[in-house]
């Protein structure tokens, strides 16, 4: 693995207004003492947009001095863009986040996910043969393992059984780094993603979606009769992950051949602790009402509904972190009931 510092690196996040790129700005922010970040989002609304300016707020808020920061409006899919990023930065570091999201959504909403997740990373791969990076690191999801009997999913298992488009274009873009790290040389690591969570986090979660619901009163459903089981992933932990890999490249090898060794890594980063969907409703109510979201005496079983499990849906995730743990040192730490309390207390002041 090749060693990098990020200090005094240039480094691109695509999808900086979104969950996960917003808190990894963050992150850099703390961490770099010099450099630049430049983030680029497309702002679009499959879910409240405020959120994402918000999000971007704080970011300007937050930025130290001795970091140059540029926030881009503009999609991955505008190929010329791209490519003028590329070549006015010379990135040393590239983080691909922006993608559209969401299992239920790429159901009725194909054509986002082509555009976004297959010719998006494309255009990313492309800039990144011409213009050489030291390290792309791009989301992938646990959604990849698709309807997989065999827990905790391992990244050795085979995932060609995608059960959603969304996980189709999570496995292609894995297939697509692998590729241009073999012909180009290209240094890549996808990460797996386990259901991320926490706070100004995405509305069409469930923890979120849930609180909305039962604030106005609304009937929450609770899929497959509760018999679901989420590894959840508090987004600090994510981040954490994401920071220690950026910083570990794969080793650009020569095979006997004399051809590059694909220098191409996937890793999943979740918990490894699945959470029963009835036990996580469960502590979110708590922690609701402990965050004083909803009353005391709030009816929760009057406004909860089990129902059929829905379609690109899967009863189980659960990750096997520990190659991550071998060779960046790191497993997810933080417990649902932590991470769900620091969601219920930055709802409560966010909308209030």
């Amino acid at each position: 693995m090749e060693k990098i510092d990020l200090n005094h690196k240039t480094i691109l996040v695509t999808g900086h207004a979104g969950f996960i790129g917003s808190n990894l700005v963050h992150r850099l922010f703390h961490d770099m003492k010099e450099g630049t970040i430049v983030g680029i989002d497309n702002l679009n609304n499959y879910y409240d947009p405020s959120l994402k300016e918000y999000r971007l707020s704080e970011l300007d808020k937050a930025k130290p001095a001795g970091i140059n920061y540029k926030s881009v409006k503009g999609s991955i899919a505008d190929k010329v863009l791209i490519d003028k990023l590329f070549a006015d930065y010379k990135f040393d570091i590239v983080v691909n986040l922006a993608a559209q999201a969401g299992v239920r959504y790429s159901i009725e909403n194909p054509d986002v996910y082509i555009e976004s997740n297959i010719i998006g990373f494309y255009n990313i791969l492309e800039a990144c043969r011409h213009n050489p990076v030291q390290h792309l690191v791009y989301a992938s999801s646990s959604s990849v393992y698709g309807g997989n009997k065999k827990v905790p999913f391992s990244t050795d298992d085979r995932v060609d059984n995608p059960v959603s488009l969304y996980a189709a274009t999570k496995k292609s873009n894995e297939l697509m780094a692998h590729c241009y790290s073999k012909l180009y040389n290209i240094p890549s690591t996808g990460l797996r993603f386990f259901t991320v969570y926490g706070p100004a986090g995405r509305p069409d979660m469930a923890y979120f979606g849930f609180t909305n619901k039962l604030l106005k009163g609304d009937t929450i459903q609770i899929y497959n009769y509760g018999n679901c089981r989420r590894d959840f992933t508090y987004v600090d932990d994510i981040v954490e992950g994401i920071v220690r890999v950026m910083a570990g490249a794969p080793e650009r090898k020569n095979g006997e051949d004399g051809l590059p060794i694909p220098p191409y890594a996937v890793y999943n980063i979740g918990g490894g602790q699945p959470e029963n969907l009835l036990d996580f409703v469960n502590i979110l109510q708590e922690e609701l009402v402990r965050a004083g979201v909803l009353p005391k005496d709030y009816d929760f079983d009057a406004h909860k509904k089990l129902v059929p499990m829905q379609p690109g849906d899967v009863p189980t995730t659960y990750a096997d972190s520990e190659a991550l743990q071998r060779d960046y040192g790191f497993t997810p730490k933080i417990t649902l009931r932590e991470g769900l309390r620091k969601f219920a207390e930055w709802y409560k002041a966010y909308y209030d």
